[in-house]
């Protein structure tokens, strides 16, 4: 597209004519047929590919007539299912609310295709959703019309994620494979992380929910990372620590134990009454080397409990202070950024009294991962 400047898919492309070779990693799901492997210039890209289960492959109907156009998108919008928030996390459910969503939308709106051009499950699973919508991305150029957001349909790949978000977070598996994805995605097409939108930026909805719609900065940064990281990715690291952790967790004895909440993260979590002190719950963690980690945090969500609770990141540079209403949203992991830390065993996140709103204030748990 013209003023478009190289994608780094481009550049990559370049380097191996020259005979320079780009090593990339990729997304598996144990047990997927040879149809879903990536093709072969994949081998070329600095991002990896992930694999994208095909209409053929999640056994879609037929569509009707479909348009694809040879002009590129140059957006992502992101939406969510509004179904239920399913603890089903199997690819056999993945295939199955693909087909579902497929039927309500040729069958009861009376649309020629499913809507969107791809969909992601909340165990992860990548699938087309159109039709022609994953040979357009795999080719980067030209696209198929969609029907996920009226007047973008023809401009924005819309992706539906599973399950309602109005006040529940995305679980982690489908939020690093859309953070993926939409790498995949920006990458193929030449497309700034900066333009990744939400339904509700186009049209009066709620779609894709308060949550995932707050999130959503998170989410351009994330794909912004992982389109400047390329090349082989660093060692996994996850650490969780709850406030059980033996010599992770420390706090003073003005942090209550309670087992109230069933939203709770193992046997039970802290609690503390709001107070203009320095009094701080903190998480010890042995980061192993300089680099990028989400943290994500984990509290129980009742109504009552305090909606402006500061969590302290103890990032290279100086400390960060994220606020978080804990009186909603819990039971799951919350994402609370990326952020940069540096290498050693030490605090890294606090959980601060120091709020100006009225409610316990809770420690459960966190979890640093790098990204």
């Amino acid at each position: 597209m013209t003023g478009i400047p190289l994608s780094r898919r481009d550049v990559v492309r370049g380097a191996v004519f020259l005979g320079v070779g780009a090593a990339t990693g990729g997304l598996s799901i144990a047990g997927a047929p040879p149809a879903l492997a990536a093709p072969d210039e994949a081998t070329a890209l600095a991002v990896p590919v992930p694999t994208i289960a095909s209409c053929a492959t999640w056994g879609a109907r037929s569509p009707g007539s479909l348009s694809v156009i040879p002009s590129s998108p140059d957006k992502i919008v992101i939406h969510h299912t509004a179904g239920s928030n399913t603890t089903n996390y199997t690819q056999a459910q993945a295939f199955a609310m693909a087909r579902s969503i497929q039927n309500f939308h040729m069958d009861g709106n009376g649309w020629s295709d499913s809507g969107q051009h791809f969909t992601i499950s909340r165990g992860g699973y990548v699938m087309e959703g159109r039709h022609n919508s994953l040979s357009r991305l795999r080719a980067g150029s030209g696209m198929v019309v969609g029907a996920h957001c009226p007047g973008q349909n023809d401009k924005g790949i819309g992706i539906e994620n599973e399950g309602t978000y109005t006040s529940a977070t995305p679980p982690a598996a489908l939020w690093d494979s859309l953070v993926a994805f939409c790498a995949y995605v920006c990458d193929q097409y030449g497309i700034a992380a900066s333009r990744i939108y939400g339904h509700r930026d186009y049209v009066a909805t709620a779609c894709p929910g308060n949550v995932l719609y707050g999130m959503l900065p998170q989410l351009r940064a994330d794909v912004a990372d992982a389109l400047a990281g390329g090349g082989t990715p660093p060692p996994a690291f996850s650490a969780t620590v709850d406030n059980t952790t033996a010599g992770r967790f420390t706090a003073s004895a003005n942090w209550r134990t309670s087992t109230y909440s069933t939203e709770r993260y193992g046997a039970d979590y802290r609690y503390a009454d709001p107070a203009a002190t320095s009094d701080v719950a903190y998480y010890k963690v042995n980061v192993p080397a300089e680099g990028r980690y989400r943290i994500d945090a984990w509290y129980p969500g009742i109504a009552g409990y305090n909606t402006a609770t500061p969590y302290i990141v103890l990032a290279k540079g100086g400390n960060q202070t994220v606020v978080v209403d804990q009186s909603t949203g819990g039971g799951a992991w919350r994402s609370l950024g990326t952020f940069t830390l540096t290498a050693g065993d030490r605090d890294v996140v606090g959980v601060s009294r120091w709020s100006g709103a009225a409610g316990y204030v809770v420690a459960d748990a966190v979890r640093v991962t790098r990204v």
